[in-house]
């Protein structure tokens, strides 16, 4: 295992920005960025001898900076759509920007992915990213301590540890938006990837991608991947393609939820988590210049975020991401991939 650090460049505002490398022994190569806490790039050895970028991303920092598509960010301090822009807790109600027509996504602007982190910790396989989100910031309540942990394992596997402890009662749902083309970030549609999930329920939404309230069984819906098929089997059924909240099954440990598989370069994926949803985005609204000058277009990843429910603290009966004061926010999130032969 090996650690390096070098330069990512100077910030629009004057700041020096950070790359840091992590390489195991198996010739797995990770790199993150104390921008945002991005995760920049993956390269998982595969089944041809090759060793492709299986996460889609930018050449350098100035794409960071102005990271519309969210490429490997950490999202905060409220990940996926909150309604109205507003919510209340304890008798008050606290008003955030409409980002996203009248509701606010990703807790948006000024998101967490936009700032400097600082990396208050390292050894020869971890990076560890720290930001203190003021009382106040982005519209909610409380100042939180935010630390994200990424660690490389000797068997392939990324791990992600989040801790955030707040000094007062606020939201906190952190997730890695990170976009995966298991082929490699510029082998284009990623619809021919298998996926099975371990979720027998969704959260149906609105044309605004709010949630009624319900938990539908997916049975006899397009969003079933009980039994594994490929992302773009029943994809003509759902407008836009999958932008969908899903129900996990592990209890609050740290299971299996779901498998992707690439259709031409035996890499898989198996992403672990003890969080209880997981949001799968197809990338139906992705148009951009990435890494290499390549073009990424719908469906050319697909973004695995786990995290609470969207809209969560509108519908008391899905689980709540509200956290009081000393009460910290923690979840991991396992990025576990193998080669098939």
């Amino acid at each position: 295992m090996a650690l390096t650090t070098s330069s990512f460049g100077t910030t629009e505002t004057g700041k020096e920005a950070h790359l840091y490398t992590l390489e195991n022994e198996g010739g797995m190569i990770v790199q993150l960025t104390d921008l945002g806490a991005c995760l920049v790039s993956v390269r998982v050895p595969d089944a041809h001898g090759g060793r492709p970028d299986v996460c889609l991303g930018y050449d350098g920092l100035a794409g960071y900076e102005h990271n519309g598509a969210d490429f490997g960010a950490v999202v905060g301090r409220s990940a996926n759509r909150i309604a109205g822009a507003s919510f209340e807790l304890s008798g008050t109600t606290h008003r955030l920007a409409a980002n996203d027509g009248t509701n606010n996504l990703h807790s948006g602007p000024h998101m967490y992915f936009e700032r400097l982190w600082k990396a208050t910790k390292t050894t020869d396989r971890s990076v560890t990213f720290n930001l203190l989100s003021r009382r106040g910031d982005q519209g909610f309540p409380g100042a939180v301590d935010v630390n994200v942990t990424y660690t490389l394992t000797d068997d392939n596997q990324i791990r992600i540890d989040y801790e955030a402890t707040p000094d007062d009662t606020t939201i906190i749902n952190l997730t890695c938006h990170a976009y995966w083309n298991l082929n490699g970030h510029a082998a284009g549609s990623v619809l021919d990837h298998t996926f099975q999930l371990e979720a027998d329920e969704y959260t149906p939404s609105d044309e605004h991608l709010i949630p009624t309230g319900e938990i539908a069984r997916v049975e006899g819906t397009p969003y079933d991947f009980r039994t594994t098929k490929t992302l773009g089997e029943d994809i003509a059924e759902v407008p836009g393609g999958y932008d969908t909240n899903f129900v996990l099954k592990n209890g609050e440990r740290l299971e299996r939820a779901c498998t992707l598989t690439g259709n031409r370069s035996g890499i898989s994926l198996d992403v672990l988590t003890d969080s209880p949803g997981m949001q799968v985005y197809t990338a139906g609204g992705l148009d951009c210049m990435g890494r290499d000058g390549v073009h990424y277009g719908n469906f050319d990843g697909v973004a695995i975020e786990t995290q609470f429910y969207p809209d969560a603290i509108h519908h008391k009966n899905f689980p709540q991401p509200v956290y009081d004061k000393g009460h910290a926010f923690r979840f991991t999130t396992v990025f576990a991939f193998r080669t098939q032969a």
